[in-house]
């Protein structure tokens, strides 16, 4: 990364810890809840969002749900205890393998022929997170998003799936703002230093899988984005036009990830137009 673009993208951790404990604290507890539930893969982002409801309500407080896959990586699961042995938080296992699996062959004899790994990894997500929300209703708690800035602005996620939860404390950080703050509230050594993967299927890794790396991600992005600059004024900059032109594409290709179901006007109050009120509105 280029020296002034990782002095931009600094963020103090201290500060922004206690910012973002406060943020889970404030949207939890305002809208009636005290606990929060949040899927745990092993990765950093996960592990990040652990670290931070435990600082903001307490690890009695947090319940993390691993959700497996029969081709998920051991070394996963491992990490992803290592993080709960850590703080100490209760935790659940589930195995999704059985109910993606059972869709599939039925699936697949239907329509004749294999799904494809988009088609697989989305069916995962979403397994996942209706599994998510059925604990959520189960323990009355919240579920806690793990995406961050980087993956929200390329729409590297699934629609409903990995993408959906009730409060997301790491979405307006940049991959390698993750990195930096993970370091500073104590993610395990083994997590920070491993290659980020979704673990949908063997030897999958983001940036395999993106096609370029997330420091290149984050300095296009954080140019485009908050410094507001043109794709031409960031190739100016020195970066290759392909790379800028293809993330600034994939990034508004997936706008409609980002927002709520929009709904057709019809009356003088419609829901999310004119009808529209804080989120703890009557609480």
């Amino acid at each position: 990364m280029k020296p002034e673009l990782e002095k931009a993208l600094r963020v103090n951790a201290p500060f922004t810890t206690s910012v973002l404990e406060g943020f889970i604290r404030d949207e939890v507890q305002k809208v009636g809840f005290q606990r929060v539930v949040f899927g745990l893969s092993g990765g950093i982002d996960s592990a990040l969002s652990a670290y931070l409801a435990t600082g903001a309500l307490g690890k009695d407080a947090v319940h993390a749900v691993m959700m497996p896959y029969r081709t998920s990586s051991q070394a996963s699961l491992d990490d992803a205890m290592e993080v709960v042995d850590d703080l100490g938080i209760g935790y659940t296992v589930v195995d999704i393998s059985g109910p993606v699996d059972a869709y599939f062959d039925a699936m697949d004899e239907r329509l004749e022929k294999k799904a494809s790994n988009l088609r697989r990894g989305n069916r995962m997500a979403r397994e996942r997170m209706s599994t998510l929300y059925d604990l959520s209703a189960e323990r009355n708690a919240l579920v806690v998003g793990t995406s961050n800035k980087t993956e929200l602005l390329l729409g590297y996620g699934t629609q409903f799936g990995d993408m959906a939860s009730a409060l997301n404390p790491i979405g307006d950080l940049y991959k390698s703002q993750v990195r930096q703050l993970s370091a500073h509230v104590g993610v395990p050594r083994s997590i920070l230093d491993k290659a980020p993967s979704a673990d949908l299927w063997e030897d999958q890794t983001d940036e395999k899988e993106l096609g370029f790396s997330y420091d290149d991600a984050d300095e296009i992005l954080y140019q485009w984005v908050d410094v507001r600059l043109s794709p031409d004024e960031i190739v100016e900059r020195g970066y290759d036009r392909r790379l800028v032109e293809h993330i600034v594409t994939r990034v508004q290709r997936n706008q409609y990830k980002r927002r709520p179901p929009i709904i057709a006007k019809l009356s003088s109050r419609t829901i999310g137009i004119d009808f529209r009120y804080l989120r703890d509105w009557g609480v």
